[in-house]
């Protein structure tokens, strides 16, 4: 099994003896069973300190993948992944990293851009909103022939303990001659949730990257604004998880590209 590390690198909110800001790691696994601090001033914080950090948190074993959420962090750990072989991943999802931080009382707040249109060599003829059950989603897409697939083994529904009756929601994008071009594009951004935003017009917005977010349709009619609300409802009862699938027409023959997704964790606040 894969030994996989979360870690942040950024501004501590405390100071040394002299008042000069310093920076502090911070590398935990999923569990917290293993946790690492170091501070370093800010004269020193670079790649060369984090990869002896990295290597003497380590010990013997270096993990296979450092998970990294805070976009100031990746390009700093990237450097460092690459001098010692460990494969740097940006990654939303490092709960247990952000729970630690929240313990610390650190900041945990990254700005967001508004939304931006996707680029309209990109557009799709249509889209619908769609269901699957639980139970069927592994088995419906795993053996096809789909030039892109994302079925991460965390994500799949008897990983998160979802009943197979449930219905997992999910887009359908018809690309036509773009679909595998827009499929492409999706996998580029390393999707990460879809969600409905209410506006004028609605739309449906892509979660990607780190900090990224992309429109990928419109639409100002109210009945399919109510549906975009069972849509993000039935989201709750699937524990967030979700799928975008991209095709060329309706067929059902051929598919361009499937993603399963799940809405982004928030981390309770404690009191």
């Amino acid at each position: 099994m894969s030994l996989v590390w979360q870690a942040d690198f950024y501004r501590s909110p405390h100071k040394d003896t002299a008042g000069h800001t310093l920076w502090e790691l911070l590398i935990c696994d999923a569990t917290r069973s293993f946790e690492y601090t170091a501070t370093c001033p800010q004269s020193e914080a670079n790649a060369s300190w984090l990869t002896a950090q990295i290597e003497e948190a380590a010990g013997e074993k270096l993990p296979d993948v450092i998970q990294v959420f805070r976009p100031q962090s990746l390009s700093l750990i990237e450097v460092a992944g690459r001098n010692l072989g460990i494969n740097v991943k940006p990654h939303r999802q490092t709960l247990a990293l952000k729970q630690w931080l929240q313990e610390k009382q650190y900041p945990l707040a990254i700005d967001k851009p508004p939304p931006v249109p996707l680029p309209e060599n990109l557009w799709g003829e249509e889209w619908r909103f769609a269901t699957i059950p639980a139970g069927d989603i592994v088995d419906l897409f795993s053996d096809r022939p789909i030039p892109i697939l994302s079925v991460p083994e965390s994500l799949q529904p008897i990983n998160l303990g979802l009943a197979s009756t449930v219905a997992v929601p999910g887009v359908v994008i018809f690309g036509g001659r773009r679909s595998l071009r827009l499929a492409q594009w999706i996998q580029s951004a390393h999707p990460v949730s879809l969600n409905y935003i209410a506006g004028a017009p609605d739309g449906l917005v892509l979660e990607a990257g780190l900090v990224d977010r992309w429109i990928l349709v419109t639409f100002d009619d109210l009945e399919v604004a109510a549906a975009a609300k069972v849509y993000e409802q039935r989201k709750q009862h699937s524990r967030g998880l979700h799928f975008l699938i991209v095709q060329p027409d309706d067929s059902g023959m051929t598919y361009s590209g499937f993603w399963l997704l799940q809405v982004e964790a928030s981390i309770p606040n404690k009191d």
